[in-house]
This record gives C-alpha cells, sequence and structure tokens, in this order.
C-alpha cells in the first residue's frame, strides 16, 4: 500500500511539473513564448494568405492555438518579398514580385535579398527538428524542409546586416541606406533556437511590443540574454503581431484591429 502511494505521488508530481508545450510570460513590454517537446514541431506550419489580413484574422481562419506575423511584402502589390513553405512546397517566392525586379537597387542585390534567413522545420528520416539558416543553405543528407518561412536578419551566431542587404555602407564605413528599420527603436518579431541535452531544442520566440521598441543589436543582445544557439528577425514594426488565447497584440494605432499581412507562423491545434 506505501509503495502504491509512492508511486501515485510520483505521477502526480511529474505531471505538476511537466513543461507546457506553449509557455508564455509577460515582462517589461515583451512576450516570451517558448515551444518545447516534439510533439509540438508537428503543429507548427507557415502559411500565406492571397490577400493581406490581419494577424487575428489569420488566427480565427485557421483555428490554430498561436498566431505571429512571418516574412516581409510588399504592401502596394500584396506580394511576398520572403519565401515560405508548406507541405514541402513553395507557397511563396520573391522572383516573382515584380516590384522587386523593377527597382534596380534590389534587382543588384537580389542575391542578397534572396539569401536571407528562413526558421526551417525539417523531416531527417522521419524526426522533425528545427533550422535556422540562409535560405540558399543545403539542408543535412536524409532532411527535408517540411515548412519554412524567410525573414532576417539573422542575429546569431552572427548579425548579418550588410550581408542580407539590411543595411549599406560607403567606403568610409558610413550607413547610406537602412531597411526595416534596423538601426531604429521599433516593435519586432524574434525567433531563436536552444539546443538542449538528447538532442532536444526549444523555439524561443520574442514580441517586441511598442511598450519596449529595440534596434536589431538590442534584438540580438535579448536573444544572446537567453542562451539561445541561432535566432532571426521576422518582419518588425507595424508587422508584430501576436494571438494567443485572450492575448492579442497589434503595433498599429490603439484600438486598431492590426496591419494587413502576407505570411505567418501558426501552431495548429492537435
Amino acid at each position: 500500500m506505501k509503495k502504491f502511494l509512492l508511486m501515485a505521488l510520483l505521477s502526480i508530481t511529474t505531471v505538476a511539473f511537466a513543461a507546457a508545450p506553449i509557455d508564455v510570460n509577460y515582462s517589461d513590454g515583451i512576450y516570451h513564448i517558448v515551444l518545447s517537446g516534439d510533439k509540438i514541431k508537428k503543429q507548427i506550419q507557415f502559411v500565406s494568405s492571397p490577400t493581406l489580413i490581419t494577424n487575428r484574422e489569420a488566427h480565427n481562419k485557421s483555428g490554430s492555438l498561436l498566431t505571429i506575423n512571418a516574412g516581409f511584402f510588399d504592401p502596394k502589390n500584396q506580394k511576398s518579398m520572403s519565401y515560405v513553405v508548406n507541405d514541402s512546397q513553395t507557397v511563396e517566392d520573391p522572383i516573382f514580385n515584380e516590384n522587386i525586379m523593377a527597382n534596380p537597387v534590389l534587382r543588384q542585390n537580389m542575391s542578397k535579398i534572396l539569401n536571407r534567413t528562413e526558421f526551417r522545420v525539417l523531416d531527417c528520416d522521419s524526426k522533425l527538428k528545427y533550422e535556422i539558416a540562409q535560405h540558399n543553405s543545403k539542408v543535412d543528407f536524409l532532411c527535408s524542409i517540411q515548412t519554412s518561412a524567410q525573414g532576417g536578419p539573422q542575429l546569431l551566431p552572427n548579425l548579418r546586416l550588410e550581408e542580407e542587404f539590411f543595411i549599406v555602407k560607403d567606403e568610409e564605413g558610413n550607413v547610406i541606406r537602412e531597411s526595416a528599420s534596423v538601426l531604429h527603436k521599433t516593435p519586432r518579431t524574434l525567433i531563436g533556437i536552444k539546443n538542449l541535452e538528447n538532442a532536444k531544442q526549444e523555439v524561443h520566440i520574442f514580441i517586441v511590443t511598442n511598450e519596449h521598441p529595440m534596434d536589431i543589436y538590442e534584438a540580438r543582445d535579448l536573444c544572446a540574454s537567453y542562451g539561445l544557439d541561432t535566432a532571426m528577425a521576422f518582419d518588425g514594426g507595424s508587422s508584430t503581431s501576436l494571438n494567443y488565447k485572450k492575448i492579442s497584440v497589434v503595433s498599429t494605432e490603439e484600438n486598431s484591429t492590426g496591419r494587413g499581412l502576407k505570411s505567418f507562423m501558426i501552431i495548429k491545434k492537435k
């Protein structure tokens, strides 16, 4: 009888202290989301919309547990400026955005733009794992990309501002061009990976709100402070959005339902 009670108590303790697959904390204007465990990898999906819709609309339409904004887009023609893969198929390709091709400055730097950093969920011989890498980076043998979204710049292990055409410097080292307000304090959507023991991984997402805007260097330092191995930014500024249970974050004017967006990271219900 005593042995039975001891086993029951141990079982209860294990349940009480088991890590939730989605853990959300808020402090000082920043939402910190941790995705843990292997099961949730199957629930992550990157999706795009034919027309621009708000994060809340994408959240409700997909019936997801959690939704955040993902890649860059052109609000004028409502086409993506970032690659998106869903169910192993490329659903958004910036090559087909004529506004990029028509811009002489962007066209001259297409190799940098097309190779910006992306977050991937890989299937490696039926085992799922996370990866952050440049778009042109090859996946490991026996691995394939199940779903991914491109954004940028890479934050960790190295900040890639010039390599991904987020800043341009003159011969004297002065910044003469800036994209995505990387040098200014603004809301941001950040995502990173922490590698744990026994090949386990956690995904850390930071929704940096209007209450605590950051430049890209501060964003990098935030990710580093949590011991992340790799990290990157998604689209930020007024695109920064989060919907989870009763939490609804928009980064536009007060009482707004949010900006129309192109692509999203969703966590599907089981």
